[in-house]
Formats: C-alpha cells, sequence, structure tokens
C-alpha cells in the first residue's frame, strides 16, 4: 500500500481537492506499478493562523483567496 499525506492550507474547493486525491493516485499507480486500490492519499488542512511563513501567521502574510 502507498500513503501520500498533503499538508495544505485549509481554503480549497472540494473539486479542488477531488482533482488533487485523483491526480496523486494516478501518480502513484504509474509510477510505481500499484492498482488505485493499493493508493491513499491524506489532504491535511491547516488553518491560515496556525501556518507561519517568515515568522508570522500566513493569514497575516497572504490574504485567503476569494470564496467560490
Amino acid at each position: 500500500m502507498v500513503v501520500v499525506k498533503v499538508h495544505m492550507m485549509a481554503g480549497r474547493t472540494p473539486e479542488q481537492k477531488k482533482e488533487v486525491i485523483a491526480g496523486i493516485t494516478q501518480l502513484m499507480t504509474e509510477t510505481l506499478n500499484v492498482p488505485l486500490s493499493a493508493v491513499r492519499v491524506l489532504l491535511v488542512e491547516i488553518a491560515r493562523d496556525a501556518w507561519g511563513i517568515d515568522g508570522r501567521p500566513a493569514s497575516e502574510v497572504r490574504p485567503a483567496p476569494p470564496a467560490p
């Protein structure tokens, strides 16, 4: 089994997350020659105020993307 863990700032749409999961799964199946059923993708969303960039919370450094 292959487990891929992705840490990312919260705020992506469900469709974006679905595409990320599908793309990573496809890449792993092609690269490692494993079946789809052997791939697990974990998306760990971190709040912008809990993600640090240059010693400050990301919520201060980068504005949140506009809501869909």
